[in-house]
């Protein structure tokens, strides 16, 4: 009975025990529990690739589980030109310059928001002077001359009672998580987009330098089987399907070319600068040293290292955050005014005593009826918790999923490298072997083509092995977060810095020139 009596009593009662205890409104965010999975494999990882002695990207590599990654990790390959690269894109590309420029954004917005949790100050002056006869009110009057000057200190204050500003901040804060983890992110694909295009420049140079090997040697057997029909050995058959094989080989360079001008291309684009400029091209597979020793982190490690689990997690929070944001918007709002000033009916005599006014208020609102408005709204925002907590689980298993890839090609790419390299051992042998006997009329010309496409496709299978190597241990470098927790990417500005006192902007009022 007496709590329907009194409301506003019980409301004062409840906002001050909330003051008290500082409360705040929706549930307090909890960490997912971290991964209890101990591997990325159904079965025993092997430790240690095969290996191909004696060609470049041809060694065995070891996994060390548990190694720290570096963050410079793309000087593994030995390759100053390669970490020349890296450095120019990540000092001129402009997505970096975005992505620490919203990271600059989120903090400030940060700050802004942190402002609530104060009082707002102001002053206000008015000056009036005006002239009344007293006809407006049906009265004979004889004019007169009056003014009304004041001058007013203004505080108002929105106590969070609820902890509504709180959450607000908590969210935001999360926001800033999550643009520090995208910036980090931006940094670990442009860094292994730069050696994976690098890698990609290498491994076309040395497809077109063994395609242009290949021509020469199928030149070279057209003029053997010219010969042969010159002597009456061969038919004028043989020599035009061995002039259309050369045309053949020859049509596979252009598109090679092509893929070369228009990786070279992506690659300018990533080092920030545009098509016309020339960088990176004197880079091969042999500048390259393949790293022996590669890192594994743990699952439950992996979660912590990875930029997009990071920022998907940072979501979460915000998520969690925006519940009580919800929650506290449908409690009692509070509000604090208050003015201290002097007001007298002119200037010269504002400040003389008996002129002074002051005025104090406190008001308490509660929406009683909004046709649901605001209970749909929380229940909107735990459905949106609801998301986030799905996607971040869409996201770890993702990660998961490419350091599982990642392993899988470092093992398998291994294996096709040593078995390419033995299918171009025996394929040399076999077309020196079968040139050797066509010579010497004991094969016939078919054979001689055979072992001609052969080679060439053993050849190009060789070098696209080699190159795969080291895109896949970059690929794990990545899967694996890339060691952005030691480096500083953070630029200092992006940071921002709280201001408390800061004065109006007159600096930014920009005066008409003379003439304009």
């Amino acid at each position: 009975m007496n709590n329907r009596r009194f409301p506003f009593s019980r409301a004062l009662l409840l906002a001050s025990v909330a003051i008290v205890a500082g409360c705040t409104a929706g549930p307090d965010y909890k960490q997912p529990d971290k991964p209890k999975e101990q591997g990325y494999t159904p079965e025993p990882l092997n430790l240690q690739t095969a290996s191909a002695p004696g060609i470049v990207g041809g060694a065995a590599q070891t996994i060390v589980e548990g190694r720290d990654i570096p963050g410079d990790w793309w000087t593994l390959f030995g390759s100053q030109e390669l970490v020349g690269l890296v450095n120019e894109a990540l000092r001129a590309n402009p997505d970096l310059d975005a992505a620490q420029a919203t990271l600059r954004q989120a903090n400030e917005t940060l700050y802004a928001q942190q402002a609530g949790l104060f009082p707002t100050l102001g002053i206000n002056g008015q000056g009036q002077q005006a002239k009344t006869n007293g006809a407006s009110g049906g009265a004979l009057v004889t004019p007169y001359t009056f003014g009304v000057t004041t001058a007013s200190l203004n505080v108002s204050y929105s106590p969070d009672i609820f902890g509504g500003v709180r959450r607000q901040i908590e969210s935001q804060q999360a926001q800033v998580e999550f643009q520090r983890f995208q910036l980090e992110a931006t940094y670990l694909t442009l860094s292994s987009n730069v050696v994976v295009a690098a890698v990609n420049l290498a491994s076309l140079r040395g497809q077109i330098e063994a395609t242009q090997q290949i021509i020469k040697l199928e030149s070279d057997a057209v003029t053997l089987v010219q010969t042969q029909f010159n002597l009456g050995g061969a038919s004028q058959i043989d020599v035009l399907q061995q002039q259309a094989n050369l045309r053949a080989t020859e049509a596979t360079l252009p598109p090679l070319q092509k893929q070369l001008a228009i990786q070279r291309n992506q690659l300018m684009t990533l080092l920030g600068h545009p098509p016309t400029d020339d960088a990176g091209q004197n880079i091969t597979l042999a500048s390259l040293q393949l790293p022996e020793q590669l890192p594994l982190s743990l699952p439950s490690q992996l979660v912590e290292q990875r930029p997009d689990v990071r920022s998907a997690e940072a979501q979460l929070r915000t998520a969690s955050a925006n519940i009580g944001v919800a929650v506290s918007n449908q409690l009692p709002q509070f509000s604090i005014t208050g003015s201290l000033g002097y007001a007298s009916a002119g200037l010269a005599s504002l400040l003389v005593p008996g002129s002074q006014i002051w005025t104090v208020g406190l008001s308490i609102a509660q929406t009683l009826f909004d046709a649901g408005k605001l209970d749909h709204t929380k229940k909107a925002a735990v459905a949106a918790y609801d998301a986030a907590a799905a996607r971040y689980r869409s996201t770890v298993l993702s990660a998961f999923q490419d350091v599982a890839n990642a392993l899988r090609s470092l093992q398998a790419d291994a294996e096709g490298l040593r078995a390419s390299l033995a299918a171009e051992q025996t394929a040399a042998a076999s077309l020196n072997l079968v040139q050797q006997e066509y010579q010497l009329g004991s094969v016939n010309y078919l054979s001689l083509l055979n072992a001609q496409q052969t080679y060439q496709s053993a050849v190009i299978n060789r070098v696209k092995a080699q190159a795969a190597r080291f895109s896949d241990t970059a690929a794990l470098f990545q899967a694996l977060g890339g060691g952005w927790w030691n480096r500083r990417d953070v630029r200092p500005e992006s940071k921002g810095k709280p201001g408390v006192f800061v004065l109006p902007p007159f600096d930014e009022i920009h005066l008409p020139r003379a003439g304009h």
